[in-house]
């Protein structure tokens, strides 16, 4: 009997928390027609280093590997860039009712713990929801 429940006790321990109900919503893709959507999304394979990104020099977010945020904004020019270690920048002209997706990569150093390259690139819609679909909505 013993023998069965120490494996399953520590299988119930590595259990993934449910998804929050924001996250489940941000999944959802629901656009609204005067307004833009911006997701930056981490790739689950990225770095463990943290970095931040601004929206237009006000909005703020450490994304982490395997996390996504999304912007609603209104439809224009919008600039998302970097801060700390990465000066990375990627300008955005969007227009109401669509969704755009950016790829915010992070290269760390293995022997010092630090970044070393920071990028950040426009990616498709059907690439960008799948990136979405498999990370985890930062709070």
């Amino acid at each position: 009997m013993w023998r069965m429940l120490v494996p399953a006790l520590l299988l119930a321990g590595c259990a993934q928390l449910p998804p929050s109900p924001a996250d489940i919503q941000a999944k959802t893709f629901q656009t609204r027609p005067d307004m833009s959507v911006i997701y930056v999304v981490r790739t689950p394979m990225d770095s463990l280093e943290a970095s931040g990104l601004t929206l237009d020099g006000r909005a703020l977010i450490t994304t982490h590997r395997g996390t996504y945020y999304r912007w609603e904004v209104a439809p224009g020019t919008h600039r998302v860039a970097g801060f700390g270690f990465g000066v990375e920048s990627m300008t955005l002209t969007t227009a109401p009712g669509k969704i755009y997706f950016l790829e915010h990569t992070v290269l760390g150093d293995r022997d010092d713990g630090g970044v070393t390259n920071v990028r950040l690139r426009e990616i498709g819609d059907q690439a960008g929801r799948n990136l979405v679909m498999h990370s985890q909505l930062l709070m």
